[in-house]
């Protein structure tokens, strides 16, 4: 069966749609893979993609996709998928995200996909608790294509999950393995905020034995802060899968109390923090 530790992308002869139990979501999520060749334009250190490599997806085939997401969403929907696939205690779909083996606005589909998933979602009759979301590390909210398509994620009341995974420069070359100012960074949700419901996702970790610095903190709230109004909230959690990535043997979990206190002083600016140690 599907566990919260287990996310992989292959699912039957499918290519793009794929079952998840997510713990951030509560229950079942229906991913959608468009970086089908495990290609991101981040290369973080904590990502579970086996053989990941820096670049784009290939074309995207949507006529696949539709076809792909009719099939689960009936089988879920009118088959015996949730008693043969879910433990009991997950048995509920909560989204349809895109997320997969990269970055997945890097697609020059992503508008289109969008709206293809949109479109599969109403035939398929769910309900609007049902949400869709894009999880997203931010770096191309600088195309007209990413804007459009996140603005009909928004038309749905479907929802954004941003990467922010440090406060730094330093902290983001180290963590994402990308060279990225805070300030850009900041610009970035800014406008993804402002185009659909938008959440904060940040994974904290230590790394080398050593918990996130007392300044990498005061960064990533001080980063923020001046966002706090614009956001839905903050998902913060811990190390669940072991990394796939060359320098996985550095990351540890962190004990939950100093999560638990790190949680605590996010939501001193007024946003809602959800937290999966």
């Amino acid at each position: 069966m599907l566990t919260t530790t287990d996310h992989k992308r292959d699912y039957r002869d499918f290519r793009y749609v794929y079952p998840v139990v997510s713990r951030r979501a509560g229950g079942v999520s229906i991913g959608i893979n468009l970086n089908t060749n495990n290609a991101c334009n981040w290369a973080c250190i904590y990502c579970q993609v086996p053989e990941l490599k820096r670049g784009g997806p290939p074309p995207v085939d949507l006529t696949q996709l539709s076809a792909e997401l009719a099939a689960m969403l009936d089988d879920i929907t009118k088959g015996d998928f949730m008693q043969r696939e879910v433990p009991e205690e997950a048995r509920c779909l909560m989204d349809i995200a895109f997320s997969g083996n990269g970055e997945p606005t890097s697609a020059p589909e992503f508008p289109d996909a969008v709206a293809a998933v949109v479109e599969g979602m109403k035939n398929a009759g769910l309900s609007p608790a049902v949400k869709l979301r894009l999880i997203t590390n931010g770096s191309l909210m600088h195309r007209p294509a990413v804007q459009e398509g996140i603005r009909r994620i928004g038309a749905v009341d479907g929802e954004v999950w941003f990467k922010i995974d440090r406060g730094t420069a330093a902290g983001f070359e180290t963590v994402n393995r990308i060279a990225v100012e805070p300030a850009r960074a900041a610009a970035a949700l800014t406008r993804c905020a402002a185009l659909a419901p938008t959440w904060v996702q940040t994974c904290w970790f230590s790394l080398d034995g050593q918990p996130p610095t007392e300044a990498e903190e005061t960064a990533y709230v001080e980063l923020l802060r001046p966002l706090a109004e614009k956001i839905k909230g903050v998902h913060l959690y811990g190390l669940a899968r072991p990394s796939l990535q060359p320098d996985a043997a550095r990351l540890g979990r962190l004990p939950a109390e100093m999560l638990a206190a790190f949680a605590a002083r996010i939501a001193t600016l007024g946003v809602k923090v959800s937290l999966n140690a």
